[in-house]
């Protein structure tokens, strides 16, 4: 479950280029909307900061009489998503604005609400409590480099070169495509001899924490009047969590050090491209139609 060159080097470089090509898709208005209609980023930050986590401690209690794995389900529930959740948006043709900026945002806050929720969670299942702390300007360093400066980037190319942004949207879908095939085999076969112990461990209670997550953000977006493309990106930001920085946290010599709590990310980030392939499936056709209104009414 350690670290490998795949993780550590080459999906933060496939998620820039990927990020880059996001962004030549995206315009300032984008944006702007979302500054100006602020309804569907804070649906979307309950969902990921507030119910998810209560979600998670609730999955916990009522499905592991063993506190490791009761620690690790809950440390996923409260991680942020992450540039995967913004390709998983940009393939469903969801609000992509909306994503970026939701990955943003509750990665930044999260610095802050991992370490009192995470150790509100050791303190009840652990007989010592262990205060972590994130570091949080080199948090906020990754997040910039792998998703928003590459975003910024692509911006520019399409408002100084917008016939280029065009013609490359094809070859840019056609490569995100790839990488996220890609990445979700590499997961498989980094962890191949270990599924079926992970998924005995934990599995049940990862796939219900995350078809619950999608669930939950398709749900509320549609009660709060949110359009088809904006319940998508709030579902896919609340179901795809930052699984490597779960796994990081619970292998960290300097943090827990302990290998039964990454199970429970192991296997939810392994279960996750599984459901996120069927909500790319589902969404994309009709996320794609109101994509096409939208831009007639623009």
């Amino acid at each position: 479950m350690e670290q490998s060159a795949v993780t550590a080097i080459f999906l933060p470089l496939a998620l820039g280029i990927i990020m880059l090509g996001m962004g030549m898709t995206l315009t300032p208005s984008d944006f702007k909307k979302i500054a100006l209609y602020p309804k569907a980023a804070v649906i979307g930050l309950v969902c990921q900061l507030i119910l998810l986590p209560l979600i998670g401690f609730g999955l916990a209690a009522l499905m592991f009489t063993i506190p490791e794995l009761a620690v690790g389900l809950i440390l996923i529930s409260l991680c942020p998503g992450g540039a995967t959740s913004n390709l998983i948006s940009h393939l469903a043709k969801a609000d992509l604005a909306l994503s970026i900026s939701l990955t943003a945002i509750s990665s930044i806050i999260t610095n802050f609400s991992i370490p009192i929720l995470l150790n509100i969670a050791l303190a009840y299942y652990m007989t010592e409590e262990k205060a972590i702390s994130l570091p949080f300007f080199k948090t906020f360093i990754q997040i910039f480099l792998v998703t928003i400066f590459p975003v910024i980037i692509g911006m520019v190319i399409k408002k100084k070169r917008p016939r280029f942004a065009v013609k490359s949207e094809k070859a840019m879908n056609i490569i995100s495509t790839f990488f996220f095939v890609l990445i979700l085999l590499a997961a498989i076969l980094k962890e191949r001899e270990s599924i079926i112990p992970y998924f005995e461990q934990a599995g049940v209670a990862a796939i219900i924490l995350n078809i619950t997550a999608l669930l939950m953000g398709f749900v509320l977006g549609k009660l709060f009047g949110l359009n088809k493309r904006q319940r998508s990106s709030i579902a896919i930001e609340t179901g795809i969590q930052n699984g490597t920085l779960a796994i990081a946290l619970a292998l960290s010599p300097a943090i827990l050090n302990n290998t039964q709590m990454a199970v429970p990310a192991a296997i939810y980030s392994l279960l996750m491209f599984v459901t996120a392939a069927v909500v790319i499936m589902i969404s994309k056709k009709q996320n794609s139609q109101e994509a096409l209104k939208e831009l007639s009414l623009s």
